[in-house]
């Protein structure tokens, strides 16, 4: 029993810190966004080839790539939605 305690105050506190690791970053991406916003601004207004909406276009064709390259079951069950 106490090893189960143990082992349960482990995933918690792992949970925690991942948690905790991911706000950080998230906070940190939050405030890279605002701080950068200007010059991306004025990128943009100076992109009269168009060059960035291609790479932005290009960026987005390769993630929707890899998402439907990944399998779609996810977690415990997730195999089980191509039953139904």
């Amino acid at each position: 029993m106490e090893a189960l305690v143990v082992q349960l105050t482990r995933q918690l506190t792992a949970t925690f810190f991942d948690d905790v690791f991911k706000s950080i970053l998230g906070a940190g991406q939050s405030i890279a966004r605002v701080v950068t916003a200007p010059i991306n601004r004025i990128a943009n207004a100076c992109d009269v080839a168009g060059v960035l909406e291609r790479r932005r276009l290009a960026a987005r064709m390769r993630r929707r790539a890899r998402q439907m390259q990944r399998p779609h079951g996810r977690g415990l069950f997730g195999s089980l939605s191509e039953l139904t």
